[in-house]
């Protein structure tokens, strides 16, 4: 990945955090570029709200440095962070008006008040709420109240954005519009954000940059499309997208591809990036959407293709897509996500599969 010439905005340097025995993040270091949105990405319990928490001043660093433009601010106080902050369940005062939670902040600012006025509609039109300044939060959907909580956290024009599942609350059709409301809101603003959830599609689909964590380690930093299409491990490779993994062994190389000989007997190629020797154990992982499946009047092999023959042992209409079960010899099952062509194909009816060896990707065995 090319370096970046944007300065880091926030810095972790070695931080860690135990709660009495437990420790909830790992020593860890990593920088969050100005201006990017950098999602941390993992399951419940992976340490990505404590990280967040102790960017916002909520928890205190057991080991380490946050730095946020360069300023060390284990010690300074949350309000003199200069942080917005959403959270899934908005936090909006409910007893008091639209313009009086969007101007909270403010007012603990000292801003004057016509400056107050000024900010609060500009930040109502931001969101595409302009006008509801008197109503009350019940008064609104709760898409609507997201996009409040969004004008209440963008007001006072924070150094740092800090959202924190701020869609989960929604229903997915929601959650899919409000994901683009974020993401050009912040390219909008251009405020460095850092966005915790534990959706793939979330993070893939608005990041600059993600780091997925499993037991409050770091597993992996990157843009979303290195993250996804070169996993550094088999916890990445099966929590972002989904996966099939055929352990193997390498049996030759070439210029171009290594040769991995995996448990049906079969022997496959993958794209040759380096890193691997003659006799090393791999896990092959080849995401479910890069296999192609055809009937057997239908396929006609291509060159320099990894072929498997199967039959449909089950299969998932959804809508656009059909995920497909695939039983190869020997027991063996892959998953098979393809676009729709003419017809959906029959549980029991023999296919061939086929994959390119630029989808293989290698991971060492743990």
């Amino acid at each position: 990945m090319a370096k970046s010439n944007k300065k880091p905005m926030v810095q972790f340097k070695g931080i860690m955090k135990r709660f009495g025995k437990v420790t909830a993040v790992e020593k860890m270091d990593f920088d969050i570029e100005e201006g990017s949105l950098v999602t941390l990405l993992g399951p419940s319990g992976c340490g990505k709200t404590t990280l967040l928490r102790m960017v916002a001043g909520l928890e205190e660093p057991s080991e380490g440095d946050i730095l946020i433009n360069g300023v060390r601010v284990n010690d300074t106080p949350i309000h003199k962070r200069n942080l917005g902050m959403i959270f899934q369940n908005y936090a909006l005062f409910p007893h008091k008006t639209i313009f009086d939670n969007v101007a909270f902040g403010l007012k603990y600012r000292s801003v004057p008040k016509a400056d107050i006025e000024q900010k609060v509609k500009r930040a109502l039109e931001m969101v595409r709420l302009p006008g509801v300044e008197n109503r009350m939060p019940s008064q609104l959907s709760g898409g609507q109240q997201q996009r409040i909580a969004m004008a209440r956290a963008i007001v006072i024009e924070p150094d740092v954005l800090l959202m924190d599942e701020p869609l989960s609350a929604l229903d997915e059709n929601l959650r899919e519009e409000m994901r683009r409301e974020v993401d050009n809101l912040q390219q909008a603003i251009g405020v460095t954000t850092i966005f915790v959830t534990h959706d793939q599609r979330e993070a893939l689909s608005m990041s600059d940059k993600i780091l997925v964590m499993k037991n409050g380690r770091k597993q992996q930093e990157g843009t979303p499309e290195s993250v996804y299409n070169a996993p550094a491990n088999h916890f990445v490779a099966d929590f972002l997208g989904h996966s099939n993994f055929m352990a193997g062994d390498v049996v030759a190389l070439d210029g171009r591809h290594v040769h991995v000989k995996i448990e049906t007997g079969d022997v496959l190629l993958a794209e040759n990036k380096g890193g691997f020797a003659e006799g090393d154990q791999v896990e092959l992982v080849v995401r479910a959407q890069r296999f192609d499946a055809f009937t057997m009047d239908e396929f006609t092999p291509s060159a320099g293709m990894n072929h498997f023959q199967g039959r449909i042992k089950d299969r998932s209409y959804m809508g656009g897509e059909v995920s497909y079960f695939i039983e190869l010899g020997g027991g063996r099952e892959i998953h098979v996500i393809s676009m729709m062509r003419s017809r959906i194909y029959n549980t029991g009816e023999a296919v061939s599969v086929e994959v390119s060896p630029h989808h293989c990707h290698l991971i060492p065995m743990a």
